[in-house]
């Protein structure tokens, strides 16, 4: 197969190529930058060398959906609005890894992400890929939307209790932290080194964009879902995402039980790890791999779930996700070049 990827000099445009040549089903990958066409990208990432030479190539629509059998976007929030439907209708499939395409109601998109959304037709065309909850929409699928990091690391987190409704959905909070990665390549004030190290920062309160991403699908496994509180932090690494995400329970339940509904769930996802009882997961567990690896235990004191749930931002937050979706689309292993175990330490 033919991969091309869209944005191939940021965070996730890295990582992407790093799977892809590994991949036992991709042949050729042709690598794509507005901003620094005609360059070659291992003069820019010398530690990418391996052998064969990039040139980084201007996007051409037309060419790239007849041309390649997929195409991903890890591009800023905006862009694929416009690239998505230029490359629709041709041979190649679309895995988009911003948020252009999640949201499914236009007005939501406009409030949170402060830009005009993208129109009916690519939206209703998008599906969501959580390929954990999703899987058989996004083997039919022409167009994915490559979910959020943070929505992730939640969703894959939350998504048994709120699915059988053992909760009340108004005592959901997530509090969520993240490695200085997850704000892209290009350096900002709160990502400074200067700042960010020996700091610990809340960020964008009440304000993320992720939030109604959270919550649209919530409302897919429960009607009576409400608003969430979602908070996020920065921590002074480079990689890594720890949600830990509170509930109150409807009823009174063991933590054998919970356990064993976490266990039933995820027993045949190849990249959703459940801890034992009484282990809980840490960001290093889960770094350079596609897996996210979820602790879970219960107060009886005052009858709350506490779920901890980790994954590595830059792989199951994005780049390995959208591989894991493409191999779905295309009808491969789902886990094919996605085996790699975490770098530890």
């Amino acid at each position: 197969m033919k991969a091309g990827i869209v944005g191939a000099t940021g965070y996730g445009g890295i990582e992407l190529f790093r799977i892809l040549n590994v991949h036992p089903q991709i042949d050729d990958i042709t690598l794509y930058s507005s901003s620094q066409a005609g360059e070659y990208f291992e003069d820019i990432y010398p530690q990418m060398q391996r052998g064969q030479s990039h040139i980084l190539a201007d996007v051409e629509p037309d060419k790239m959906k007849e041309d390649l059998d997929v195409v991903f976007l890890a591009t800023p929030a905006g862009v694929s609005i416009d690239l998505t439907p230029q490359l629709q209708g041709g041979k190649a499939k679309v895995i988009d890894l911003s948020g252009d395409l999640r949201l499914k109601d236009q007005s939501l998109y406009k409030q949170w992400y402060k830009k005009e959304p993208a129109g009916e037709a690519v939206l209703g065309a998008a599906v969501y890929g959580l390929p954990e909850w999703n899987k058989e929409n996004i083997q039919q699928a022409d167009v994915i939307a490559n979910p959020g990091c943070f929505p992730t690391a939640a969703l894959l987190g939350v998504g048994p209790i709120i699915k059988e409704r053992l909760a009340s959905p108004s005592s959901l909070i997530i509090d969520a932290k993240s490695g200085v990665s997850g704000a892209g390549k290009n350096p900002n004030l709160i990502t400074h080194f200067a700042h960010a190290q020996e700091n610990f920062q809340i960020y964008k309160v009440n304000q993320h964009q992720h939030i109604p991403e959270i919550e649209q699908q919530l409302q897919q496994w429960d009607e009576d879902s409400q608003p969430v509180t979602f908070s996020t932090h920065l921590v002074p690494m480079t990689k890594g995402i720890m949600a830990t995400i509170y509930l109150q329970l409807n009823e009174e339940m063991t933590v054998e039980k919970l356990q064993s509904l976490y266990k039933s769930y995820y027993e045949k996802e190849p990249f959703v790890r459940v801890r034992e009882m009484g282990s809980f997961p840490c960001t290093k567990d889960v770094y350079g791999s596609n897996f996210c690896d979820i602790g879970i235990t219960l107060d009886p004191r005052t009858n709350r779930v506490t779920i901890v749930s980790v994954i590595d931002n830059l792989m199951k937050g994005a780049a390995s996700q959208a591989v894991q979706n493409m191999n779905l689309l295309f009808q491969a292993d789902e886990r094919a070049g996605l085996l790699t175990l975490p770098v530890y330490p």
